[in-house]
């Protein structure tokens, strides 16, 4: 960051912004040994919320009218299960896959969500305590928006993939299981199956990792996007305050910073249904032969 008392550049300010607190120095090299302290905290922060907030509405539930904040739990929970009978044919495995599709809705929601604070809220809180604790607040680095890093993202869909191994074996049999890996999808007898056997373990080696690759990025993509956005329009915000004429420059960032929320509000639900749409998907996948 710059010096007291000076604006930072854009380019220092968003390099601020994308360094993450973790365990290790921000270096320009990807480091896959570094530990993002801050994306764990809010993820696993959010994802209590998650489980209280549910809990919470199955506490509430009760066979009368039901009140608004029961109405909404069970309008997510029916919403889900509509969704999952649809995909998932297996009733027993409804059980554990519909409660899991609740879950990630709702807590990749929240975790969406935290790019609604303000870009310099939680970050300038952060500092302050750093600072106190007698650190150097310029290397004060703190990141809210855990779908914004690629390692939570990827993390879920890595989840995701455990559940659709377990499912294959668990429905088919592992040595059905293996025996697909082998003969989908180019089906072949004799000599020919021998034959095609690599080709199609590569090929389902490649759609489960194409999988779980796309489904982690794809979710990063757009809340990395969207926040990029958000520090962009901070960024015409300090230039208003930092310029004698810059109050058109303020306004405008109060106009374009309310405008990207309201329509952020869609993205991140849409983005949360899609990961969560996506699940189900791998995991009827599962149930099924091809």
């Amino acid at each position: 960051m710059a010096a007291e008392g000076q604006v930072p550049s854009p380019g220092d300010y968003i390099t601020h912004h994308l360094s993450h607190f973790q365990n290790q120095k921000q270096t320009s090299i990807a480091d896959f040994s570094a530990i993002n302290y801050d994306s764990l905290f809010w993820s696993i922060t959010l994802g209590l919320l998650t489980v209280f907030v549910l809990w919470l509405g199955a506490r509430k539930a009760t066979s009368g009218a039901p009140g608004r904040f029961q109405g909404f739990i069970e309008l997510l929970v029916e919403m889900v299960d509509t969704q999952a009978r649809g995909i998932v044919h297996n009733a027993e495995s409804r059980k554990l896959v519909a409660p899991v599709a609740l879950t990630v809705f709702v807590w990749i929601f929240f975790m969406n969500a935290m790019d609604l604070l303000p870009v310099d809220l939680l970050p300038m809180l952060w500092t302050n305590a750093y600072e106190a604790a007698g650190h150097d607040p310029h290397h004060a680095y703190m990141r809210v928006v855990p779908t914004a890093d690629l390692s939570i993202t990827l993390g879920l869909s890595f989840s995701v993939l455990l559940l659709c191994l377990f499912y294959n074996m668990k429905i088919k049999g592992v040595g059905g299981w293996i025996k697909e890996l082998f003969t989908a999808p180019f089906h072949a007898h004799g000599l020919a199956a021998i034959a095609l056997a690599p080709a199609n373990f590569f090929l389902n080696i490649v759609e489960f990792g194409a999988k779980t690759i796309s489904h982690g990025m794809r979710l990063w993509g757009n809340m990395y996007a969207g926040e990029l956005v958000f520090m962009l329009i901070a960024l015409m915000g300090m230039a208003g305050l930092a310029s004698l004429g810059g109050a058109f420059l303020w306004i405008g960032h109060v106009l374009a910073g309310t405008a990207w929320a309201i329509f952020h509000i869609l993205i991140i639900t849409l983005q949360a249904f899609i990961f969560m749409m996506l699940t189900l998907v791998y995991i009827g996948q599962a149930h099924e032969g091809h």
